[in-house]
Parts: structure tokens; C-alpha cells; sequence
């Protein structure tokens, strides 16, 4: 697995990324860190953790307003790929200098 170097909200992480994921980490990063930049410019919230809970249930939201692909057959795949990712939230809120 990779080390890659990125910055989200002005914060530098290193991350871990499988062989050819880079581009869909970037892109992964791009999008968070745009969600939490669009929330700490609006003003209202200064906290780091806060931001960052408040920008991954904005994405989180986002994905459950989409059609539920069906993976394998499976209609509760998209549910548990979302429970999957809140977990992976609720341990960089914990851990808040990796993310992946």
C-alpha cells in the first residue's frame, strides 16, 4: 500500500492507498476537503471535528439521495457500504491524524 501526502482544510494527512487508487483517493480528498472548506467559510462553526462530522453527513446524505446501485445482487450493499463509511468517519474523528 502507498503513503500518499494530501491537505484537507489547509491540515496535512498521510494516507494509505492501494495500488491505482490514486486518482479516487484525489478525488475522494478534493470532494472532503471541499465540504468542509464550503463549512468553515460559511462561518458559523470553527471546530476542526465538528466540521469534519457535519462535512461527512452532508456527503453521507448525498449519497442516500442517489438510486441504491444493486452490487451482487444485493439491494442492502449501498446501506452497508454506507455504514462502512460513517464507521471509517467515527474513527478518523478519533484518530485525527489519518484518515484512510
Amino acid at each position: 500500500m502507498k503513503q500518499i501526502e494530501v491537505q484537507i482544510m489547509g491540515q496535512g494527512y498521510v494516507l494509505g492507498c492501494p495500488e491505482g487508487g490514486e486518482t479516487r483517493l484525489s478525488q475522494a480528498v478534493d470532494k472532503v476537503d471541499e465540504a468542509m472548506c464550503k463549512i468553515r467559510d460559511a462561518g458559523k462553526i470553527k471546530a476542526r471535528d465538528r466540521i469534519a462530522v457535519l462535512a461527512a453527513l452532508n456527503l453521507a446524505f448525498d449519497l442516500t439521495d442517489r438510486p441504491a446501485p444493486v452490487v451482487g445482487g444485493d439491494a442492502n450493499a449501498s446501506g452497508e457500504q454506507l455504514q462502512n463509511l460513517l464507521q471509517r468517519m467515527d474513527n478518523v474523528l478519533a484518530n485525527d491524524n489519518q484518515l484512510l
